[in-house]
């Protein structure tokens, strides 16, 4: 969700400037290291089996053990598929490019990449506050966890984060379906990233620019707030139990929260700063770790749930190896 920064504009001095925008435009890669673009493929591959292969275990988990149904669980599952869903929306186009030179897309499915990788951040990011509203009354209030956190008020939480995720990212391919562009279509990146796609704009780009920094700024910053707000709250009650058992206990139900939580919003921070302030770290590395920051948190959040959550251990254990014992 965040919207960085950072990408060198393409000179326009000896361009033409044309009213309609490009019919198609060619996705580079990784600028600079074409060379490597076979080998550099293969992880990326790989780390996308492990997000399928991961997130649809959780998926299947959940859904076939009715123990599994509670809210945590079930916002879980929300996750599971929004993470294999932005996986899923660069990495088969990203793959053609390194090892098929299938490097033309079209202007509209451009937009709509751009749309859908701002979109399912956006859904994560609410996804992950969610979680912590779980977290605080299922510790903070538990005698009412079952009451206040029911199917009906789960399925309006699920549907206010994906309203507000459209409503956040709409705009993107509205404003830059306006813009001027230079008959120069080359976008230096491994997918349509909308900074990337911005400053092949011939005419004043200003108010996408802002936009996206105002969707970053307010969409990622509240969400943070709200998290950084429920933890507090989760501390203090904790703090009040009586015995150091029950505070391990009770603040230890919150772990795999927190690791998905700095697997989301540690590298969109880091890959942000980059970008606004690393003008002199090499374009190459700015994209590697764009599409870091996009693939790591879908692949980590199933093992971090696998091995932090008991009954998905036992679950997983018992598919893989219940013929073995």
């Amino acid at each position: 969700m965040l919207i960085s920064a950072g990408y060198p504009r393409h000179s326009t001095k000896h361009l033409n400037i044309t009213n309609a925008h490009p019919s198609t435009f060619l996705l580079l890669g990784i600028p600079g290291l074409e060379y490597a673009h076979f080998w550099i493929a293969f992880p990326f591959c790989f780390m996308y089996c492990i997000v399928v292969f991961g997130n649809v275990v959780i998926l299947l988990i959940v859904k076939t053990d009715m123990s599994l149904q509670d809210p945590m669980h079930l916002f879980l599952c929300m996750l599971a598929l929004i993470d294999l869903l932005l996986a899923t929306s660069i990495v088969p186009k990203m793959l053609g490019i390194f090892w098929f030179q299938s490097r033309v897309i079209s202007f509209e499915a451009c937009l709509s990449q751009m749309f859908f990788i701002h979109s399912f951040s956006a859904l994560e990011s609410g996804i992950l506050v969610a979680m912590a509203f779980d977290r605080y009354v299922a510790i903070c209030l538990p005698l009412r966890h079952v009451t206040i956190l029911t199917r009906l008020t789960i399925g309006k939480i699920a549907l206010i984060v994906i309203v507000r995720a459209v409503f956040l990212c709409l705009p993107f391919p509205f404003l830059l379906e306006k813009r001027s562009f230079c008959k120069n279509n080359i976008i230096p990146h491994a997918y349509c990233e909308h900074m990337a796609v911005v400053k092949l704009a011939c005419d004043n780009a200003t108010t996408s620019i802002l936009y996206g920094l105002v969707v970053s700024l307010l969409g990622v910053g509240t969400d943070v707030i709200l998290i950084a707000l429920s933890y507090y709250m989760i501390l203090q009650s904790v703090l009040n139990l009586p015995t150091k058992e029950a505070r391990f206990k009770s603040f230890g139900t919150c772990g795999s929260h927190l690791c998905a939580i700095l697997l989301f919003y540690v590298p969109a921070l880091f890959t942000f700063m980059a970008h606004r302030f690393g003008h002199h770290v090499p374009i190459h590395i700015h994209i590697l770790f764009a599409i870091s920051y996009l693939l790591l948190p879908p692949m980590m959040n199933p093992m971090v749930y696998g091995v932090r959550t008991k009954q998905i251990r036992r679950k997983v254990y018992s598919m893989f190896f219940q013929y073995k014992l």
